[in-house]
């Protein structure tokens, strides 16, 4: 008989969701030795072009979109800023004009490729929340990558190349296959973890004896300004919205 192949624990990180940049935060603070353990997976909403190479890729398969209420949306600026407040965070609430995903993404895959996909994540999400940079914006993309190495020219290639897509569509697949609905969301064996106030769990589902409780800041944070309604995923913490 063929012994079970146990996958590695599994991180999947978003560049939108504010939920993401406080988890990947915590971790960075508490548990930095978790972020070279785990498999980096990347979670975005897809372009009608990723829409369309996913579904002739395995036809079937859904991202997992649901709509934004009002109420929805007002909550989240509540709890982002209480969020934000609680970790000595000052966030510039960013807008985005033209939402596309792809680039920020995608590019992950030319940084991971270099060694440097947690770097990427990590500069470009300081340039959403803490800069209040557009990474939907290509040429912004592009000058945070050169900022950490990477080569512009392919940076801005990256949404373009039906290698670098083919890559997008396997990770969206990824998402798929592992019934992940929002984010930030972890695997590790069998047990899954959504949402920020999961990260604790699961740092203990590694070391349940080790694991020192999470630090706390009281700085106050500036207030975002409303978000934009239309179709997201649930990028919040379990118990919340997003």
């Amino acid at each position: 008989m063929t012994a079970r192949t146990t996958k590695p624990p599994r991180f999947y990180f978003n560049l939108r969701s504010p939920y993401n940049f406080f988890a990947l935060a915590d971790l960075e603070r508490d548990h930095p030795e978790l972020l070279d353990r785990v498999e980096w997976r990347p979670f975005w909403e897809p372009d009608p072009t990723s829409e369309k190479l996913l579904a002739e890729t395995s036809p079937g398969a859904e991202f997992p979109f649901h709509p934004m209420s009002r109420a929805k949306q007002f909550y989240i600026l509540r709890d982002v800023r209480r969020l934000a407040a609680d970790r000595g965070l000052a966030l510039t609430w960013p807008v985005d004009r033209k939402p596309w995903w792809e680039p920020a993404h995608l590019t992950w895959f030319l940084a991971e490729r270099e060694g440097l996909g947690r770097t990427w994540a990590e500069r470009a999400g300081r340039a959403r929340w803490l800069e209040g940079r557009d990474i939907c914006d290509p040429e912004v993309v592009r000058e945070l990558a050169e900022e950490i190495g990477l080569d512009g020219a392919e940076v801005d290639q990256a949404p373009h190349h039906p290698l670098v897509r083919e890559q997008g569509v396997r990770a969206l697949l990824d998402v798929h296959r592992d019934g992940v609905f929002g984010v930030p969301y972890f695997i590790n064996g069998s047990e899954p973890y959504w949402g920020l106030d999961r990260v604790t769990d699961f740092a203990a589902s590694f070391a349940p004896t080790t694991v020192p409780a999470p630090a706390s800041a009281s700085t106050t944070a500036e207030p975002p300004a409303v978000p934009a309604a239309g179709r997201t995923t649930d990028m919040s913490h379990a118990g919340g919205c997003g």
